[in-house]
C-alpha cells in the first residue's frame, strides 16, 4: 500500500478484509417552505428530480447522481411541526469525481508531494463551489416554493476538525504537564455494517480481531472498542426515511492510536471517502470524527471506581457469614462493680424453706412477701 501522505483525495485506497475507502463529495441538505404555514408534503420525487436536474444544468461540470444517491428524510406530521423548523432533511453524494484528476499520472510528476497538494486544493475548492451555488435556491414544487439549505458536514471537513483539536489541546497544554505535551490519538467511526467487520461464517456480529486487522492498516493500534451503534436513527423518529436503518446492523469503532502522526493519516484518509466491500454493491456512508470525550481515559477511571466499589459488598458478604455469637453481658454494672448472686432463703410459719439461686431480690420476693410470709430472714452468702 502507498504511504497515506501521498493518496489524493481522488484516489481509491484498498485496505483489509475486501474493504476499499472510495471517495466521494457529500453535502447536508434542509429544506424550508417559503411560506410558513405550509401544510401540504413535500413531493420526495420532485424534490429529487429538480436537485438532480440542477446538477445537470447549472454547474461548470455537469455532474449525474443517481436517484439513490439523494436521500430525503420527510416530516412525518405536518400539524406538529414549528413555524421555523424544515420540513426534510437530506444528503447529496457526489460519487464520481474522476474528472478532478490531474491530467499527469503522479508517476510522472517529479515533486510528488507538490501534486497531492494541488489535486487537494482542487478538490476542495470544487467542493465548496458546489455548496456555494447550491445553498439557497428556491425550489418550485407543485406550486409550492422551498428555500434550500446547502452545508458540508461536520464529518467530511479535515481542515475544520483539526482546527478544533488545535484550539482544544492549546487550551490543555497551557502551562507545565508532567506528562509532557498532549495530542489527539482516536478516531470514532460510526455507521459502518457490522457484517463487514464480523468473522465469516462464524457470526454476523463485529469481531475485534477482524477490525484490529482492518486498522492495523493506518499504523500500529493501543486501544479498540467495537459496538453496536444504537444511536445511529436517534432523533430521526419524526422523518420518514426512503432507506431505512435497523438497529444492530451497524457499529461504532474507536481506535487509538500509539503515534499521532498515524491518527493524523488515518483521519485524513477516512475524511470525504465511503466504504466498499468487494463483491457488493452497498457503500457504507459512516461518519468519522476524532474523540473529544477521552473515552480511553475515561473507561479506566470508570473501571476503577467499579473495582472500588464491588470491594465494599464483599467485605460486608464476609461479615455477614461469619459464625454468629450471642451478645455479650457484661458482669459489671454501670458503677463498674461486680454483680453480686444471692442466695436467699425464706422461712414460713410452717419451717418449709423456699430458696431462690441467681435471682434478684425484686418483683418475685416482694409479691410473696405480702402474700404469704410472715417473717423473712436472707442470708447472703
Amino acid at each position: 500500500m502507498r504511504p497515506l501522505e501521498t493518496l489524493p483525495p481522488t484516489e481509491t485506497l484498498e485496505i483489509e478484509n475486501g474493504l476499499s475507502l472510495v471517495p466521494r463529495v457529500k453535502l447536508n441538505l434542509t429544506i424550508h417552505p417559503s411560506l410558513p404555514s405550509v401544510s401540504k408534503p413535500i413531493d420526495e420525487w420532485q424534490l429529487k428530480r429538480a436537485l438532480i436536474d440542477f446538477l445537470k444544468t447549472s454547474l461548470s461540470v455537469s455532474v449525474t447522481v443517481p436517484e439513490e444517491d439523494l436521500q430525503i428524510k420527510r416530516l412525518k406530521d405536518l400539524k406538529k411541526r414549528k413555524r421555523d423548523e424544515p420540513v426534510a432533511h437530506g444528503a447529496l453524494f457526489i460519487r464520481d469525481i474522476r474528472f478532478l484528476s490531474s491530467k499527469k499520472k503522479i508517476e510522472e510528476v517529479d515533486n510528488e508531494e507538490e501534486d497531492v497538494k494541488e489535486l487537494e486544493k482542487k478538490f476542495l475548492e470544487w467542493r465548496s463551489y458546489v455548496a456555494e451555488k447550491m445553498d439557497g435556491i428556491e425550489l418550485n414544487l407543485e406550486g409550492v416554493k422551498y428555500n434550500l439549505s446547502v452545508e458540508i458536514p461536520a464529518s467530511d471537513d479535515f481542515e475544520r476538525m483539526r482546527k478544533d483539536w488545535e484550539e482544544s489541546y492549546a487550551f490543555r497544554n497551557r502551562g507545565y504537564s508532567r506528562g509532557g505535551r498532549q495530542e489527539p490519538d482516536t478516531i470514532v467511526l460510526r455507521g459502518v455494517p457490522s457484517r463487514w467487520f464480523a468473522e465469516p461464517r462464524v457470526s454476523s456480529k463485529p469481531s475485534m480481531l477482524v477490525t484490529h486487522t482492518i486498522f492495523s492498516t493506518f499504523g500500529k493500534i493501543r486501544n479498540l472498542n467495537v459496538s453496536e451503534d444504537e444511536d445511529l436513527a436517534k432523533g430521526m423518529d419524526e422523518y420518514e426515511l426512503d432507506i431505512g436503518i435497523v438497529s444492530g446492523l451497524h457499529c461504532k469503532i474507536i481506535v487509538q492510536f500509539e503515534k499521532y502522526r498515524d491518527f493524523y493519516n488515518a483521519l485524513k484518509v477516512l475524511c470525504g471517502r465511503s466504504l466498499q466491500k468487494q463483491g457488493s454493491r452497498l457503500s457504507a456512508d459512516y461518519e468519522v470524527t476524532w474523540d473529544k470525550d477521552g473515552f480511553f481515559r475515561n473507561s479506566r477511571s470508570q473501571n476503577q471506581d467499579k473495582s472500588s466499589k464491588m470491594q465494599e459488598p464483599a467485605a460486608v458478604r464476609y461479615r455477614s457469614e461469619a459464625p454468629r455469637r450471642e451478645p455479650h453481658v457484661s458482669e459489671f454494672t454501670s458503677n463498674d462493680t461486680r454483680r453480686k448472686r444471692f442466695k436467699v432463703r425464706i422461712q414460713l410459719n410452717d419451717d418449709d424453706e423456699l430458696g431462690f439461686l441467681n435471682e434478684n431480690i425484686g418483683a418475685h420476693l416482694e409479691d410473696l412477701c405480702k402474700s404469704r410470709l410472715n417473717e423473712v430472714r436472707l442470708s447472703v452468702k
